[in-house]
């Protein structure tokens, strides 16, 4: 009998046993579900669901750490915001997303290089007493830098051919050496622009000639000298230059690219090829035109 008993209660017991473990089951399945439910709608909305208190679960996360999230999930929710729009225009060739549409203003270095500065006026006092100063001031200083401070250029040439008066011969840098007055001063600068290139002063062999001295020439060279009465160096308008000066190559360069600014040319006859070979022999060019005698 006893037996019996025990055997007929074991059926029972494991059925309400099997019962309570599939229900606790059952219940678990919906917890977990109901978990991950309010997780979802706290990560998107921020708001938890009202659950009722028999079925919420008590969350283990702390309250501090759920701040973070929500804090998390807005910052990142914003940075995209404002990602998109500048993803976009960088996607554009060629385009800035930071370029400003404005254009821009102010001066440009090109104006502020090329604008006109202007000059303050000057108060009339000074003006007056510039125009006052200024004529003997400039006549010094034209003074100063003439070649021959002695040599008058507007002196009349009066006299022959050979026999100039001597008013109208100045002295050059080379002592015993004359010309005629304008002959004489484009010369002198001319050898100032020589001196500022070779460091050293034209040298001459001859320039004004004396009717006797012609005559002595033309006795001594014969053909080569001109009939006396004729020469271009009687007239104070021609000059013979030294074998240093033509010579030199760099020298009779200089002179032939240099000296027709000055108003000095080797003149055509006397050049290679020309009825006298001269290279030596150049002449005041407006002087000799004057006198009708320039053959080029």
């Amino acid at each position: 009998m006893e037996s019996t008993a025990v055997t007929s209660t074991q059926p029972a017991l494991t059925t309400r046993r099997a019962r309570r473990e599939a229900e606790q089951h059952t219940q678990a399945m919906r917890m977990q579900a109901a978990r991950r439910t309010t997780s979802f709608d706290r990560l998107v909305t921020g708001v938890t669901p009202s659950v009722s208190k028999s079925s919420r679960p008590t969350s283990s996360v702390p309250a501090g750490q759920r701040f973070i999230s929500r804090a998390t999930v807005i910052g990142t929710l914003a940075a995209a915001t404002i990602a998109a729009p500048l993803v976009q225009a960088a996607d554009q060739p060629g385009e800035s997303p930071f370029d400003v549409e404005a254009p821009p203003t102010g001066p440009t270095v090109l104006d502020l290089v090329t604008q006109p500065v202007e000059r303050p006026a000057a108060s009339a006092s000074v003006v007056r007493a510039e125009a006052i100063t200024r004529p003997e001031s400039a006549a010094s200083r034209s003074l100063d830098r003439s070649p021959l401070p002695n040599c008058d250029v507007n002196a009349p040439v009066d006299g022959t051919n050979g026999a100039l008066a001597d008013h109208s011969l100045c002295e050059l840098w080379q002592a015993g050496e004359y010309l005629r007055p304008d002959a004489a001063m484009s010369l002198s600068a001319l050898n100032e622009a020589f001196r500022a290139s070779f460091g050293r002063e034209m040298c001459l062999v001859a320039s004004y000639r004396t009717l006797d001295a012609q005559y002595a020439i033309q006795a001594s060279r014969g053909w080569y000298a001109a009939s006396p009465g004729t020469s271009m160096h009687g007239w104070g308008l021609a000059i013979d230059l030294c074998t240093k000066e033509t010579g030199d190559s760099d020298v009779y360069s200089w002179l032939w690219a240099n000296a027709p600014s000055y108003g000095w040319q080797n003149p055509s006859w006397a050049q290679l090829g020309g009825s006298k070979y001269e290279p030596w022999h150049w002449e005041f060019v407006s002087g000799v035109v004057e006198k009708g005698e320039w053959h080029g």
